[in-house]
């Protein structure tokens, strides 16, 4: 297997993140400070506090992306390791953030590092975790959402790229899976899902599974036309060799 990896988008995010939420705790303390200090200029006080709390949200998205240990590439790289050596993740050099393609198919990865219950009943997603996760909700760590909208939004942005960069080449249906990276998520009532949602540890038997599918598959011209399209949207990019099996 492959690993083709944009290290400097990466640097860069973490940098990002790293700034915006130092500015933000910054200005957070400034608006107690003016708070308690000068009362009557409440105005000042609340605009302080929103701008610290949005920017320290801002900083948190990019954290966990970015610069979180283990990060999210990382991880999933090494829960591929052992796929097909013609298999390649991309990790965001390709038109959506995680991307494997291989002679079984295509695959919009959906990395997740919540904790706690997660489970998919009535028709919504759940997360719980007790007062400690509400915190951490708030300033530690995002809230599940709603990643079907996340995973149809992927899946469009790589039809698209489809179309566009190949028109007279049919590609079988990409697929997305969500996938939980924190050991401690605890994943419960998922059959009825409207995206594939596992651990890391079950990501590679599930694509070696899914790859069975003639409906899936790439032919050999297919699969080298779009690793040499999607290989060269990126400058500088890491390739890195991991070893595999042969499917």
């Amino acid at each position: 297997m492959r690993i083709v990896t944009n290290e400097g988008l990466i640097k860069r995010n973490a940098r990002i993140g790293q700034v915006t939420s130092i500015a933000g705790l910054l200005i957070l303390i400034g608006g107690v400070v003016i708070n308690f200090q000068y009362p009557e200029q409440i105005n000042w006080s609340m605009a302080a506090l929103l701008i610290g709390f949005a920017l320290s949200q801002f900083g948190l998205y990019y954290g966990n992306r970015y610069s979180r240990a283990p990060r999210a590439d990382v991880v999933l790289s090494q829960a591929l390791k052992g796929l097909d050596k013609r298999y390649t993740v991309y990790h965001y050099t390709a038109p959506v953030s995680h991307l494997v393609i291989g002679p079984g198919g295509l695959w919009v990865l959906l990395p997740k590092h919540q904790k706690g219950k997660i489970s998919y009943e009535k028709g919504r997603w759940q997360q719980k975790g007790g007062l400690g996760l509400t915190y951490m909700k708030l300033f530690a760590q995002e809230g599940i959402g709603r990643p079907d909208l996340e995973a149809g939004a992927d899946l469009e942005t790589l039809k698209r790229y489809l179309k566009k960069e190949f028109p007279d080449i049919e590609f079988p249906e990409p697929q997305a899976v969500m996938v939980f990276l924190n050991p401690a998520a605890q994943l419960e009532n998922l059959e009825d899902a409207p995206v594939p949602t596992m651990s890391s540890k079950k990501l590679k038997d599930h694509i070696k599974k899914q790859a069975k599918a003639k409906q899936n598959r790439l032919s050999d011209a297919q699969l080298n036309a779009l690793q040499t399209a999607i290989e060269g949207l990126v400058e500088g990019e890491k390739v890195e060799e991991a070893e595999g099996e042969e499917e």
